[in-house]
């Protein structure tokens, strides 16, 4: 069962499990604009309010983006040694 204002967990899975390559570009877009307005009532919906299904996809969701924001961290964090690391052996070779 779908909470008032949410989207459908056959929905979500659905729209995970086509291929973006089949989806046009309206399709994307839908699914974009769709999936934030969810994430935005799923964050304000007290937790005692929500069903079951939408508890399960409300914290799988929140893993999956802590996971990516996490990814990103650690994505500029190798970029910054990397530069920094590419700075010194400039630095040690007279390029200041």
């Amino acid at each position: 069962m779908t909470d008032s204002g949410r989207k459908g967990v056959t929905d979500q899975v659905s729209e995970k499990m086509t291929p973006d390559s089949q989806k046009s570009t309206l399709d994307k877009a839908s699914e974009s604009a769709s999936t934030a307005g969810d994430k935005i009532v799923g964050s304000v919906q007290p937790e005692d309010s929500k069903s079951t299904g939408q508890k399960l996809t409300d914290t799988s969701r929140s893993g999956a983006d802590d996971a990516q924001d996490s990814g990103k961290s650690y994505l500029d964090s190798a970029k910054d040694t990397a530069s920094s690391a590419a700075d010194s052996v400039s630095n040690a070779l007279g390029g200041e």
